[in-house]
């Protein structure tokens, strides 16, 4: 009956059952961190000079790093072929990033698995069955896995920021290591594994190209007949589709599931020194506040670009330098009157950040009520800023890389073969003698 489960419908579910789990754990350690309870466990165990949680860490996490899940693989080799080739098969695995490739797809069946499990829908994506050797530009890739895997990297990741921020003042940087590697890992892959997968992927040539398609395809407007890769519109409203046809129980939980981004910034705006270790309600009321004044902002960009960018550029110049002027006062005083400090600044960046996307996510599964009040394009702008910032985030370190020749010879190294490595090579001399003649 096991056998049956995990070759049927236990693969995908026991997926998604560990995805969620690590959600969980994070979430659940920054409960402990912001609340206080974490650092009064551990001084009452110095107090007691207890160290059970190191040496229970350190224990366990020899099994986290999977060795014990690719035991069976390597018995299995072992029988068939020896244990010495099953060793050096499955060393050879790691150094071609096996563990990079299977935790990235693991993303991939969980999100799809959950959403047809919400949602419905279920659909094939013809990928053919060819070797891939080309080149796939950013923007596809953004445009496949942004949903999937981009976003909720950026969430781990934040969340993983947040909790070693306000953890470094009672816990050891070993504790957070060993409680942390594993998730690290996972963020990192599903933040950059199609990068590194991709062929002439950090060849500076085709990043400069990418960057180009990425801003067309980010600026282009969208509408009837236009495709998901011709325009951001169009691929961002083709990505609603299944709450379209979905009832009013997934629109729902949908709701439900965006709560968890206003739940952490209620916890991490008490912890600002502007607040004054104050825990009247009030404080959270006037975060929200903040977060008006910045959309109102955002909005008031937006209208001017729409007023004066076409005809009145100038006027558009100084109305943005005012409000940035603007912004810039009131921070200064801020930190002059009340005490706001840079470490505010970065609290507050992590705080609204989540919450801007969550609401996002609220007025999509509520489109038809966003559309009558007339915040659908504001919502759209609001979208398309966060999708413009996180695919720069993600394109700046590839770009870095691609300055470094042996960068892009290592991966055409890695992912290809000795005589196809050589031929592509040869290939850029080829095509320079080509040029000259």
């Amino acid at each position: 009956m096991l056998s049956c489960y995990f070759t049927t419908i236990g693969f995908y579910f026991s997926s998604l059952i560990s995805v969620l789990g690590i959600y969980v754990f994070l979430y659940g350690q920054l409960y402990l961190v912001l609340s206080g309870l974490e650092k009064a466990l551990l001084i009452e165990a110095r107090m007691k000079n207890t160290e059970s949680l190191e040496t229970a860490l350190a224990s366990q996490s020899f099994i986290q790093l999977g060795l014990l899940t690719g035991l069976p693989m390597v018995m299995e080799i072992g029988l068939e072929k020896g244990f010495l080739t099953a060793l050096k098969d499955f060393v050879l695995m790691q150094l071609q990033f096996a563990a990079v490739f299977f935790t990235f797809s693991l993303g991939t069946k969980t999100h799809h698995f959950g959403r047809t499990i919400m949602y419905g829908g279920a659909k094939y994506i013809p990928t053919g069955r060819k070797v891939v050797v080309f080149h796939a530009s950013f923007t596809e890739n953004y445009r496949l896995y942004s949903r999937s895997h981009f976003v909720k990297g950026f969430e781990l990741l934040l969340l993983l920021v947040v909790y070693d921020l306000f953890r470094r003042s009672y816990q050891s940087s070993m504790a957070y290591v060993l409680i942390t590697y594993s998730v690290w890992f996972m963020t990192m892959t599903w933040l950059f594994a199609p990068f590194l997968f991709n062929p002439s992927g950090f060849d500076w040539d085709k990043i400069v190209d990418d960057w180009k398609g990425w801003n067309k395809w980010i600026k282009e407007k969208g509408g009837i007949g236009i495709q998901q890769n011709k325009s951001w519109q169009s691929w961002w409203n083709d990505e609603q589709a299944h709450l379209r046809r979905s009832g009013y129980g997934a629109r729902l939980f949908e709701i439900l599931l965006s709560i968890r981004f206003f739940l952490y910034q209620y916890g991490l705006v008490y912890h600002l020194d502007i607040s004054q270790q104050s825990k009247n309600f009030l404080v959270y009321m006037l975060s929200w506040v903040v977060i008006l004044a910045v959309f109102l902002t955002v909005k008031a960009v937006n209208v001017g670009r729409q007023l004066f960018s076409a005809r009145y550029h100038l006027m558009f110049r100084f109305f943005k330098a005012f409000l940035f002027l603007s912004v810039f006062a009131i921070v200064i005083t801020l930190s002059v009157i009340c005490e706001l400090s840079s470490k505010d600044l970065l609290v507050c960046c992590l705080a609204f950040l989540p919450t801007g996307w969550g609401l996002i996510l609220v007025a999509q599964a509520v489109r038809p009520i966003t559309e009558n009040t007339g915040l659908w394009q504001f919502t759209e702008v609001l979208a398309k800023a966060y999708d413009y910032g996180m695919g720069s985030i993600l394109f700046s370190p590839i770009a870095i890389l691609a300055w470094l020749p042996i960068i892009s010879a290592f991966q055409t190294r890695f992912l290809f073969n000795q005589a196809f490595n050589r031929h592509l090579q040869i290939q850029p001399i080829l095509e320079g003698k080509k040029k000259q003649k």
